[in-house]
């Protein structure tokens, strides 16, 4: 595995993703949610790709999804939900290693603006999570 095959299996594979709960019904003695992911999904018997993702990145972890519906197949996920994974170890290397589809890159650097207002505590705000809902909205 390296850096070109990574980037060409995120290309089309891959996906970063933020699931924000409840933007609009924000209780202050609630913990506000934010979780931002990134992950790889393939059908069962190419686990072996993502458990080698899994090292190449030293990171996230790789697990079973079982699907029921008609003409699918089961499938794995590598995912990194990790906030310090993905800031010091996934952001950096897709910055490094550019992504080449636009809507992977439109989706990368959407995802690394919500990053970055995590990191400033924007989503502990109900402006800030706000902004962080509409940034998600613009994701593919």
């Amino acid at each position: 595995m390296n850096s070109h095959y990574v980037v060409g299996l995120v290309d089309g594979e891959g996906s970063f993703s933020v699931f924000v709960r409840k933007p609009y019904s924000i209780n202050s003695k609630r913990r506000v949610l934010v979780e931002p992911k990134f992950f790889v999904k393939l059908i069962e018997k190419d686990k072996a790709v993502l458990e080698a993702l899994q090292k190449f990145f030293g990171c996230g972890r790789v697990y079973f999804q079982k699907d029921r519906r008609a003409n699918h197949q089961n499938c794995y996920r590598f995912e990194v939900f990790n906030r310090n994974d993905l800031r010091n170890i996934i952001i950096p290397f897709f910055r490094k290693n550019p992504l080449q589809f636009p809507s992977k890159k439109k989706d990368f650097e959407l995802f690394c603006k919500i990053m970055d207002n995590i990191l400033k505590g924007s989503h502990l705000t109900t402006q800030g999570l706000l902004g962080i809902y509409r940034i998600k909205n613009q994701m593919h």
